[in-house]
């Protein structure tokens, strides 16, 4: 029993780090019909950012600052490439484009870096255990948990309750409609382009204590995250948050009980939901 509760625990603290990798990649491929292949990059790229602040002693800066810088290189990056390459007929070109930034960011983050693990510290403040039943479970992965929890209703009010998410969630629907009513939809993408990209980073100063830092993790996480995407359903951020959920805990689990078919546990539930539901837990159908 008491395994079962820490796998458990695990898994939500898994499905929390790959809910705020998803909840932006699903934003960026259902606004903009971008398939992002560097998103695990700018995970990593945060994840690093992140590591050179806590070394300066400050976690804490880390969170706001990281997500900042990188959500400001990912304005630059719409604006002066990925914008020429909007189009249905252009998949193509974003595949190559965003996969050749990725193997871009990786070089660049050897060179400055270097390949070795690095391994991130959790700020003081959240040292330590604290005791759960008969259990002890660190603090920090309980504050991703709540991190976690309050980072989706935030999101969740900023798209469902404010005219600035109305016209990203109009955006997902019909681009051209909400161009048409006089929107600066080019300046929508760029902004919605910097916020997933800032979470991508986010995430990787949270998860960088857990999962420690290297060359490949961004790849690693980037088909995680990808999966959420396709079992939650393009652009909606419920379905980030439960197909989130769903493959933390396979990836848990599986890890923990059939470590060998792990990955194929992962795998074999989209397979399943696609069958009930092509177009994901909460995919419009059709899209």
């Amino acid at each position: 029993m008491e395994n079962f509760i820490i796998q458990l625990l695990n898994g939500l603290v898994s499905g929390m780090l790959l809910f705020v990798m998803a909840a932006g990649l699903s934003l960026i491929f259902g606004q903009m019909n971008v398939i992002n292949l560097a998103h695990g990059s700018f995970y990593l790229l945060g994840g690093y950012i992140g590591l050179s602040m806590v070394r300066q002693g400050n976690f804490w800066l880390a969170l706001v600052l990281a997500p900042l810088l990188v959500g400001g290189l990912g304005v630059i990056i719409e604006y002066f490439f990925l914008r020429k390459l909007y189009g249905s007929h252009r998949h193509l070109d974003q595949v190559l484009f965003t996969f050749g930034l990725a193997l871009i960011a990786s070089d660049l983050i050897q060179w400055n870096w270097g390949a070795y693990v690095q391994s991130v510290s959790p700020p003081p403040l959240l040292a330590g255990q604290v005791s759960i039943f008969t259990i002890e479970f660190p603090i920090y992965r309980l504050s991703i948990i709540v991190f976690g929890l309050v980072l989706a209703v935030l999101l969740w009010f900023f798209l469902e309750r404010t005219r600035l998410g109305a016209i990203v969630r109009a955006g997902v629907s019909d681009a051209q409609m909400v161009s048409g009513l006089g929107i600066n939809i080019h300046l929508v993408f760029a902004g919605v382009f910097a916020l997933g990209v800032a979470l991508a980073a986010l995430a990787g100063v949270v998860g960088a204590p857990i999962r420690a830092l290297y060359l490949g993790l961004g790849f690693e996480i980037l088909i995680l995250t990808l999966v959420v995407v396709v079992i939650g359903g393009l652009g909606t951020l419920k379905g980030a948050f439960f197909g989130s959920l769903l493959i933390g805990m396979a990836d848990t689990f599986g890890k923990a009980l059939l470590p060998e078919f792990a990955l194929f546990l992962i795998f074999a539930v989209m397979v399943v939901v696609l069958l009930i539901r092509p177009s994901g837990l909460f995919g419009l159908k059709g899209v």
